[in-house]
């Protein structure tokens, strides 16, 4: 059995970071797996970046070409994907004979909607998010147009300009609506419900498959060795989160978190807490809170020992579908405090190994942060469960063997027609 797992990237972006991982994790099984992407960070045998001129210069040039349409239109569009862009992907999946497809985030001109009918093989897409199934949206909101279908009556009003998400969506549901030898596969609950309710989806099988965490890499380990390691006090309780591209992004809830350290530091003692900051090597120091910048990290044993470090990681996300921080926060014995939306409850039990505020009480997520740090006999106890948690079901090895046996059913049914 061959699988070729098709992503845009390999070993960037969530997406891609889980892409790849899953990618490893099957091979470790046995399993012939390889990665067919337009960009990778770091040389890999088994994942295949473009290898001639014309496949360079078609994935360098797709992503600016995506962005034509929205720039044609007056909508607020900086998360829409209007995947239009002609390319070549169709010949490369064909140039390795794969057995079975797994799709991933196929966004940023790698796979053009009308190229999915014409994969002559059996499919397992799995949604990072909920473009596949919306208009060219990755998260709507409080939108419901992905379960209605998008029409006229159902334009929003605060949307100037042509409704390119109904363009979009409809070009979807002319070249998608014969296809049935695809299985969709979420890593969150909350993705397959909305999936299922989807206009686009709600006739095809969809599974629940969680991300998978390569836990011996992700482990934890004594806090004070750790912190000696990276510089960090080791008298203060720690609250980590990750800047990556929050400044632009509304979804990533950065000024949620903003809102929630300005109450929380109105019940604590300042000086007894000090903030990290993952993905930023500098900034305003607005907190009465010392804050250690630690830039952006490219190997997973340093992003190790900075959860390690930790007392408690915040992930304020407004959406989100499986968050590979938070498993890796978790794996390295690390509290997690969130909101209780998306696929956050799949992996946070309450007061168990992390604290869910309700969504978007900030007054409650400073609460959770000071509840899971200010015990020490406490935070024992949720780092061991959350360490735990990981370890019983978000293993690499789990993953990987999820997706081994839904490749090998769908194979089986297929060779019985």
């Amino acid at each position: 059995m061959k699988v070729l797992q098709v992503s845009t990237t390999a070993q960037l972006g969530g997406a891609g970071i889980a892409a790849y991982r899953l990618n490893t994790g099957l091979r470790s099984l046995g399993v012939d797996s390889w990665m067919l992407v337009n960009k990778k960070k770091q040389p890999d045998a088994h994942v295949i970046s473009p290898g001639n001129n014309i496949d360079k210069a078609l994935a360098q040039f797709a992503p600016y070409v995506e962005r034509i349409p929205g720039r044609l239109s007056r909508q607020q569009l900086d998360r829409v994907s209007p995947s239009w862009c002609p390319g070549r992907l169709l010949s490369r999946i064909t140039a390795e004979s794969p057995d079975i497809i797994n799709l991933h985030w196929i966004n940023d001109g790698f796979m053009r909607i009308e190229t999915l009918p014409k994969i002559q093989r059996p499919v397992v897409w799995t949604l990072h998010d909920m473009w596949a199934f919306c208009g060219g949206e990755h998260y709507v909101g409080k939108s419901t147009r992905y379960i209605e279908g998008y029409s006229a009556d159902n334009h929003s009003s605060s949307e100037a300009g042509p409704d390119i998400n109904r363009w979009i969506w409809r070009r979807k549901k002319k070249s998608w609506s014969r296809i049935s030898d695809m299985v969709i596969a979420t890593p969150s609950k909350w993705l397959a419900e909305c999936a299922r309710q989807s206009d686009l989806f709600k006739y095809l099988r969809v599974e629940v498959m969680p991300n998978g965490v390569d836990h011996e890499r992700f482990q934890s380990m004594d806090h004070v060795v750790a912190r000696r390691i990276l510089g960090l006090p080791e008298d203060k309780k720690l609250v980590l989160f990750v800047e990556g591209s929050w400044n632009i992004d509304r979804r990533k809830g950065f000024h949620l978190l903003t809102e929630a350290l300005e109450k929380l530091e109105q019940v604590i003692t300042p000086e007894e807490y000090q903030l990290v900051v993952l993905g930023k090597s500098f900034g305003k120091n607005t907190f009465a809170m010392k804050t250690h910048y630690l830039g952006k990290l490219n190997d997973e044993i340093s992003m190790a020992l900075v959860y390690a470090a930790a007392d408690v990681f915040v992930a304020p996300s407004i959406e989100e579908n499986l968050a590979n921080t938070v498993l890796e926060s978790l794996s390295c014995g690390t509290p997690v405090v969130a909101f209780d939306i998306g696929g956050m409850p799949d992996m946070i039990a309450h007061e168990k190994n992390g604290f869910l505020a309700p969504g978007f009480d900030t007054e409650a997520m400073a609460r959770g942060i000071k509840w899971v740090v200010e015990d020490v006999s406490r935070w024992k106890d949720l780092s061991d469960q959350a360490r735990a948690t990981v370890v019983r079901s978000f293993t690499l090895q789990q993953s990987a063997s999820r997706y081994k046996e839904l490749y090998l059913d769908i194979l089986q049914a297929r060779s019985k027609h």
